[in-house]
């Protein structure tokens, strides 16, 4: 899911507060930012949280919480769900009236929660303000090693970081052999395992601290240093760090490894967009059609997947463009053209193509390609002169479907 709601949740009983909370972790669609046992102290935890919603538990003293259910909407942006074990119809009035979005009854379901957050986001959207568009998730994976997917999801993430609009992040889920922070020439402080193993202490501002924030504008967090850390990131941890990262940032990419282990699985899962970096030789292609069998056995991961063909025009010996299709059985979304001088250029100094050859051609196809996931610009199928190799000028992709 894009759209991560940030919560903040007050309840001055341990036991219930701990059960809501607990509720709460176990959903990938929202984000617990921070929780509070008083509800005189919960105004300060809103304004410092700044949450996308703050629930409010009535029972302690239910007086006290529609007053602050009031306080909350004269000067809290967040909208107020309100939980009871009541279901008194006064009680129900006096929180709608104060304000409250949402009234719960107690003992809470997770279809319950998930249905009350989803009509929530659907508000919170219809209100046009950027903030609430959601967060889209891209994973790049490669065919095999060395199709230069690395190379795509930085480019990709630094040209989606020139839109001022945007708040990008990268993720290197290569944990033996990543060098995403290489491309960037930056050496970080933390990395994805120290994240992971501090999430339940994470909010907005600490997850921002502790990654890399390179010129561009572009956050990563890179894969682990020593290889024997890299056991330390579980996919369960995985998906809590993406979940705060989905509610932080309008963009996550992420960069997989070639092993498509347990944690690429989780993320291919977890994308909202999957590019598939393949080369136009039949070692790639085969894998090509091997990876989408299997991709074919998770729900819905196939039909997110789109191919992307890297360094067309390496040499004469390629395969064509069509007769890829026809192998892989499957429309190319987008073709990045090869320009080997430029790719080692930028690679051996750290610096992005954007930076260094933002007006080249290979530039220009990576920045087309981040107009087209954020649906900038339309796409269309080139003419049959585009397929053979002439006509790199617009960079269009070669698709007939949809």
């Amino acid at each position: 899911m894009g759209n991560v709601l940030r919560l903040a949740i007050v309840d001055p009983n341990d036991i219930s507060r701990e059960a809501l909370k607990n509720m709460l972790l176990g959903l990938d669609t929202v984000w617990l930012e921070a929780e509070c046992s008083r509800y005189e102290f919960f105004t300060d935890v809103v304004g410092q949280s700044r949450p996308d919603v703050g629930i409010i538990c009535l029972d302690e003293n239910p007086d006290k919480a529609i007053r602050l259910v009031e306080n909350l909407r004269e000067i809290a942006e967040c909208s107020v769900v309100v939980v009871s074990s009541s279901n008194d119809g006064d009680l129900i009035l006096r929180s709608m009236r104060a304000g409250a979005k949402e009234f719960l009854t107690q003992p809470l379901t997770v279809d319950e929660l998930l249905a009350a957050f989803e009509r929530i986001g659907q508000q919170r959207a219809g209100g046009g303000g950027a903030k609430n568009r959601g967060c889209c998730c891209i994973a790049v994976a490669g065919a095999g090693g060395g199709v230069g997917s690395t190379s795509v999801a930085v480019n990709l993430g630094c040209a989606l970081a020139a839109d001022e609009a945007n708040s990008v992040a990268l993720v290197d889920l290569d944990m033996s052999l990543g060098d995403a922070d290489v491309f960037l020439d930056t050496i970080p402080d933390y990395t994805l395992a120290d994240v992971a193993q501090n999430v339940s202490r994470m909010d907005f501002a600490l997850l921002k601290k502790s990654m890399t924030k390179h010129s561009s504008g572009l956050y990563l967090l890179p894969r682990p240093v020593q290889l024997q850390d890299a056991p330390l990131v579980a996919p369960e941890d995985f998906r809590r760090v993406l979940g705060l990262m989905k509610a932080s940032f309008s963009h996550v990419l992420l960069d997989l490894s070639k092993a498509y282990s347990p944690l690429d699985m989780s993320a291919l899962e977890e994308a909202d967009h999957v590019l598939l970096v393949t080369q136009l030789d039949l070692p790639c292609l085969r894998n090509v059609v091997r990876l989408m069998m299997s991709f074919d056995e998770v729900d819905g991961l196939k039909d997110k997947t789109k191919i992307i063909v890297n360094r067309v025009g390496l040499d004469a010996g390629q395969i064509g463009l069509k007769k890829a299709q026809e192998t892989i059985g499957r429309d190319i979304f987008w073709q990045i053209p090869n320009d080997y001088r430029t790719m080692v250029e930028v690679r051996n100094n750290g610096v992005p193509l954007l930076e260094q050859f933002p007006k080249a051609g290979i530039t220009q196809a990576v920045v087309s390609l981040a107009a087209a996931l954020n649906g900038d610009i339309a796409t269309e199928s080139p003419t049959d002169k585009n397929q053979t190799g002439a006509g790199w000028r617009k960079f269009w992709p070669v698709r007939s479907g949809k």
